[in-house]
């Protein structure tokens, strides 16, 4: 495995992040912990969750789950580099309006305390902010998030979904202040999903962040088994392969001619951006897990890289030039 830093931070990363969506609702808590031992094993030390992940009935159940694997023991916590999210809504009626979605400082300091509670931790490595809250200013949230990272509650603070000129503020809010800010923005960004080359991933390197892109198969659309039908399927993602599938065979073809499967070449383009420092998987199944450990090995030469660009075309350029003079 590879690693590197997050953003302008001094912290090492691997360069897969291991996504836990999944654990709870599809994936069984024994095999989240197979898969979990596996990745480190695997030398993936990154993993990310959310407080609401485990669906809308059991918000809060995956982050239990790797509570009960990190109370295991083993090395297991101190190996980790812990990331999870806040900002949306965990059902609590004794939060009245403020359990809505958000980013009060009232509603971090609780939420803060309850993910630490369900992860069996003293402290979370990575605190994303889930989405942009237009309600709060960076006044507040700066303030909240100096006091945990000075209570040694939380190492770093980063984002998720930002626009590219959020990102600039943030910064430019945190620098004023004397505050590190932002060291990563989670983002959706696959061949499918190429807008954040305008200015989020711009901004972001520019900055000082380090991209984690969610999704980078796009569902699945650009996935092994997209086109064969394997597995469920959606109604939704069943529209959305014929809506790409001219795009989706041609992807295959060159897959084939490269000799990759199509995970790990859509993969390894998302991580052949500078800006990015590890995309996040999501296995249900130990397989899946080990399909995609090569990934940071795979080297995209220039001809494979225009090829993708002719089947997924991008804005061509960042902002302005991809739509300016």
């Amino acid at each position: 495995m590879k690693y590197s830093y997050l953003g302008r931070s001094g912290l090492k990363v691997s360069q897969l992040c291991l996504g836990t969506m999944n654990f709870g609702p599809e994936t069984e808590e024994k095999d989240a912990f197979r898969i979990m031992d596996a990745a480190l094993d695997a030398g993936i030390n990154f993993f990310d969750t959310a407080n609401v992940y485990g669906g809308s009935e059991k918000r809060g159940w995956t982050e239990e789950i790797i509570g009960r694997w990190f109370a295991q023991g083993g090395g297991r916590r101190e190996k980790v580099v812990l990331a999870t999210k806040v900002y949306g809504e965990m059902g609590d009626p004794h939060d009245g309006p403020n359990s809505e979605r958000g980013l009060s400082a009232y509603k971090i300091r609780r939420h803060v305390e309850a993910s630490l509670k369900r992860l069996q931790t003293d402290h979370i490595e990575l605190y994303q902010m889930h989405h942009i809250d237009r309600n709060v200013s960076w006044d507040e949230l700066w303030g909240v998030f100096e006091s945990l990272v000075n209570n040694g509650k939380v190492g770093y603070i980063g984002s998720s979904n930002f626009a590219g000129w959020h990102i600039a503020f943030a910064q430019a809010e945190a620098k004023a202040r004397h505050f590190l800010g932002l060291v990563s923005e989670q983002h959706k960004y696959n061949l499918l999903a190429r807008l954040p080359e305008l200015e989020v991933l711009p901004a972001s390197e520019k900055l000082g962040l380090g991209v984690i892109p969610w999704s980078p198969l796009a569902g699945g659309l650009l996935g092994r088994n997209a086109l064969s039908g394997k597995g469920s399927r959606s109604a939704r993602s069943t529209e959305q392969v014929e809506k790409h599938r001219s795009q989706l065979e041609r992807f295959s073809a060159l897959c084939r001619e490269l000799g990759e499967s199509e995970d790990v070449i859509a993969l390894a383009w998302v991580l052949n951006h500078s800006a990015v420092t590890a995309p996040i998987i999501g296995p249900r199944t130990i397989e899946q897990l080990e399909d995609s450990l090569r990934v940071p090995e795979v080297t995209l030469d220039a001809d494979t890289l225009k090829k993708l660009d002719e089947i997924f075309p991008g804005p061509g350029k960042p902002a302005p030039e991809a739509y300016a003079w």
